[in-house]
This record gives C-alpha cells, structure tokens and sequence, in this order.
C-alpha cells in the first residue's frame, strides 16, 4: 500500500479544477467511451471518488496534500485499470459530466467570467 506524503504538490488541469466545484451523487462509467476516457475525465473520476469516501468537499490546509496524493494514487490505478479491461460491447449510458453540454457551458462561463 502505498503511504500518502503531505506537502506534495501537484498541478491540476483546468477544467479538473473547476469541477472541483460541484459533487455529483454517482462517479459515471469511463469505460467504453468513444474516443476513450481523457487523463482530465479520469483525474475528475478519481477526485469525486477520494471526496465521497473521506467526506471532504472543500479541502483545508489540513487535508490538501492528502485529498490530491489519494487522488493521483487513484486516477493511476484507474489508468492501469481501464487500459487491462477489454473492450465493452456497449458504451455506458450516461457521459462523463466533462463532456456534458450544460457543464462544458458553466465550465466556459466561469472561465470567460475570471479573465
């Protein structure tokens, strides 16, 4: 098992950032998706998944270093995983929010607002 380091930085893609806004319910299926599942749609995946489990949504200085080491941990293993999976048969039912057209809208809003 790997041990999370505090203090370890790293630096997330823009619309990851932004949707570390919003909490959905349910992480969606990556697997099967045409073209595949982005690093930013997994790294997104793996975020909601790290902050359903701890229960953090808004990280303090506190919990930072460990919400992003156990969310790089987890969007690795995600990689490792949808790369071994063979192919599905029928793609998921619902897309990533990433790919949404209401969220790629308020993603483009927000950013157009912040320039």
């Amino acid at each position: 098992m790997t041990e999370l380091s505090p203090g370890r930085a790293r630096t997330a893609a823009p619309a990851v950032d932004e949707y570390r806004l919003g909490m959905c319910r349910n992480i969606t299926t990556l697997r099967g998706l045409e073209p595949s599942a982005t690093p930013t749609e997994i790294e997104a995946a793996a975020l909601q998944y790290v902050r359903k489990v701890s229960g953090v949504q808004k990280p303090s200085t506190n919990t930072q270093a460990a919400i992003d080491e156990a969310t790089e941990i987890i969007a690795a293993a995600t990689t490792v995983l949808l790369g071994a999976l063979p192919p599905r048969k029928v793609p998921p039912k619902t897309l990533p929010p990433l790919r949404r057209p209401e969220v790629q809208a308020r993603l483009a809003k927000k950013a157009a607002r912040q320039r």
